[in-house]
């Protein structure tokens, strides 16, 4: 991400230098809690421009979209993301003694087992279909004898176009309830699904790398969230194009130098295509 805002600031360099009567204007939107609980950065800024009325036509996200090569892969789109915190209760007691006690983690394998295995869409053309994956499980109070008293549960939805977040909640509820489970459930919501299919800002991308590394692009929708999400419902075309992403979140994450020349390139050929007179 630091890569592509240096890149970002050197096409716009160039690009102000060679064409100082451009048209629109430019600016960056550098934040720090798009993977925590996004409340100050992205949200916040794009609260203040609705309230001024004020629109982004264009957007580029800097995410590391590229897989092999800088520019193979342009996110067009994200899926949605949903998350559940699971709380199924039982009565703890001692193992030697089942039948003075409720074993949660006993209560809810038909149930998660039945989440796991259903199946919520079939995607579309730019969409794979829904995941619903359990991320985290804990029960019990780390002694061999007892039976737990709750089992802990977190598990996420990466969700296309073709379902809501509402009628994932309403499916998973009506399957718990089935089970007859006693439980609490809290939701939260990480954003909906976007998808930029057409548009001005897709065309320039799309000239743009093909002019500097002479083979086009692939369009993608996977991988996880990105501030994207919050710009894409104001009516802007949002794109991600970045760096290779093989060390993301890795110890010793790096990035060619030759790719940030690359990715300067193709921010310029972006900004011609859309801003130069």
């Amino acid at each position: 991400m630091k890569g592509s805002l240096a890149a970002m600031l050197v096409a716009t360099r160039e690009f102000v230098n060679k064409h100082p009567d451009h048209q629109g204007s430019i600016a960056y939107l550098i934040t720090s809690d798009e993977e925590g609980p996004f409340i100050n950065g992205t949200t916040r800024v794009i609260d203040t421009l609705e309230a001024r009325n004020e629109k982004i036509d264009w957007c580029i996200v800097g995410e590391p979209s590229s897989t092999n090569e800088v520019g193979d892969i342009v996110k067009n789109g994200r899926r949605g993301s949903l998350t559940g915190d699971l709380v199924v209760k039982g009565i703890q007691g001692h193992v030697a003694y089942p039948h003075l006690a409720k074993n949660p983690v006993h209560s809810a394998m038909a149930a998660l087992d039945e989440l796991a295995k259903s199946h919520w869409d079939n995607g579309n053309d730019f969409f794979p279909p829904t995941s619903f994956q359990i991320s985290n499980i804990h029960a019990g109070t780390g002694a061999g004898n007892v039976i737990p008293g709750e089992l802990h549960v977190c598990f996420n939805f990466r969700f296309s176009t073709e379902v809501t977040d509402q009628i994932l909640i309403e499916r998973v509820t009506a399957i718990l309830d089935a089970h007859e489970l006693e439980y609490e459930i809290k939701w939260t919501f990480n954003g909906q699904p976007f998808l930029t299919d057409t548009g001005a800002l897709l065309e320039a991308a799309q000239g743009a790398i093909k002019a500097v590394k002479g083979s086009p692009t692939v369009l993608s929708t996977a991988g996880g969230t990105s501030d994207g999400r919050f710009i894409a419902p104001t009516g802007a075309q949002v794109i991600e194009l970045g760096p290779v992403n093989a060390t993301i979140h890795k110890i010793d994450e790096c990035v060619k130098m030759s790719d940030l020349e690359q990715l300067a390139d193709m921010y310029f050929g972006i900004l011609e295509r859309l801003l130069a007179k």
